[in-house]
């Protein structure tokens, strides 16, 4: 690959700093470059201008990258101002100790799920999904239930962005599919997750919307097969928008940012 992005130097450095985050762990950088289209050079300085920018952490005893305390509290503050989880954050924490159960809270990010907040359960059940992690939109309950209530443009643009991958055999793969299902959803306000990103991980699942019917995010019950079946979580779905309502009530009047797609 040339390296080339659309948009310029900062294009680059964004997605630098995406793939140093995605490790999940401090990386070398034989590491980066290994997953990094720049030519090395490239790569190289833009490091060093992330590092001397405090973007980026370096920690000379391991030759090791990690986010930098500036990265940190820019996102810190983007959570705090761009996002509902600090809104959230109490009806959360109710519904969870009402519950036992894991509970998620998720926007849309450029047609994929962003978790915003997780409270896990009274037993915690090994899971992919955590606060900061971006999920596929086309097999969570969170992302479908966003999804269904998106424009038709939108909608399309999204579902364009889509993998598609199989990740169980009960994934959807194709728009076509997932359509029928989006239907239903935009009816009943209830969206479920049938062990379609996970093996044995269910869920059900609930818009928070705006007054004109828009997603500002949705939130999810999760749980296991090994524990309960879905007609279990679906006993849970007045739970479930009760404290989606209070959240968009409490959000009434914020500039937040709507679950959008952009192309």
């Amino acid at each position: 690959m040339s390296g080339g992005h659309a948009d310029g130097t900062v294009g680059k450095a964004l997605d630098l700093l995406d793939q140093v985050a995605g490790f999940g762990r401090p990386v070398r950088f034989a590491e980066v470059q290994a997953v990094s289209p720049l030519p090395k050079a490239t790569l190289y300085r833009l490091i060093q201008t992330l590092t001397n920018q405090r973007m980026l952490a370096y920690d000379p005893d391991r030759a090791t990258y990690q986010p930098g305390p500036r990265l940190v509290r820019l996102a810190h503050a983007a959570w705090r101002q761009a996002t509902l989880a600090p809104i959230a954050r109490p009806h959360l924490d109710a519904l969870s100790a009402r519950l036992g159960e894991t509970v998620h809270l998720a926007q849309l990010d450029g047609g994929q799920v962003l978790y915003l907040d997780k409270r896990n359960a009274a037993r915690p059940i090994p899971m992919f999904s955590d606060a900061g992690k971006i999920g596929p939109g086309y097999c969570t309950g969170v992302g479908k239930a966003m999804l269904a209530f998106l424009p038709e443009d939108e909608l399309s643009r999204a579902l364009d962005q889509q993998s598609w991958f199989a990740h169980t055999e009960h994934t959807h793969t194709s728009p076509d599919s997932l359509r029928a299902e989006l239907a239903d959803i935009r009816t009943t306000r209830i969206s479920f997750d049938r062990e379609e990103h996970e093996p044995t991980i269910i869920c059900v699942a609930v818009p928070i919307l705006d007054p004109a019917d828009r997603p500002m995010g949705a939130m999810s019950v999760t749980s296991s097969t090994l524990r309960h079946g879905l007609d279990d979580l679906a006993r849970l779905a007045p739970d479930l928008h009760e404290t989606a309502a209070a959240i968009a009530r409490d959000a009434a009047g914020l500039t937040l940012p709507q679950s959008r797609v952009i192309a």
